[in-house]
């Protein structure tokens, strides 16, 4: 239970505080839960546990995007904020492509999933976004390059067909 006292130096009265009202490790400790509950309470959610509390999420990519300073997101909002994250990337992508004249091939994101070592919860832990752009071919190298591979007679020189 805990006590306070007041300005008189009389001791105050104040109702122990119940497992289910605590909202961090300390008030847990102080409400008299044993370490397996305030565990339980962990994997739950209902307490954030101090790993989780001081997590911090970070770009590392040189484009302009959020989290280039790192922050720290709640476990609940980590998998919104890292697929907007990557969604920035996206976004880039096409626009690097329309304004050099290019296409996007091929965009992937993948989400990666972590597990807490200290309270066992799983989170998304960050993202990594794959594009392919295919700029315009009306490079003097490029076309060059082509016509003396057909004027060489290479192309077609490596069919494989079975019989």
């Amino acid at each position: 239970m805990i006590y306070g006292i007041g300005t008189t130096g009389y001791a105050a009265y104040q109702a122990p505080i119940s497992p289910y009202a605590v909202t961090n490790e300390q008030q847990a400790k102080d409400a008299g839960l044993s370490s397996a509950e305030i565990n339980g309470l962990k994997k739950t959610g209902k307490i954030e546990c101090s790993t989780c509390a001081t997590r911090m999420y970070q770009d590392g990519s040189d484009e302009d995007v959020s989290f280039k300073t790192a922050s720290h997101v709640s476990p609940n909002a980590a998998g919104a904020a890292v697929r907007s994250h990557e969604g920035e990337h996206v976004s880039n992508a096409y626009k690097k492509a329309a304004t050099n004249n290019g296409k996007v091939l091929s965009c992937g994101v993948a989400i990666h999933m972590s597990v807490c070592p200290e309270c066992g919860r799983s989170y998304v832990s960050g993202g990594t976004t794959r594009t392919s752009i295919k700029y315009n071919e009306d490079n003097p190298y490029g076309a060059n390059a082509k016509s003396m591979d057909a004027a060489a007679g290479l192309p077609g020189q490596k069919i494989d067909i079975g019989v």
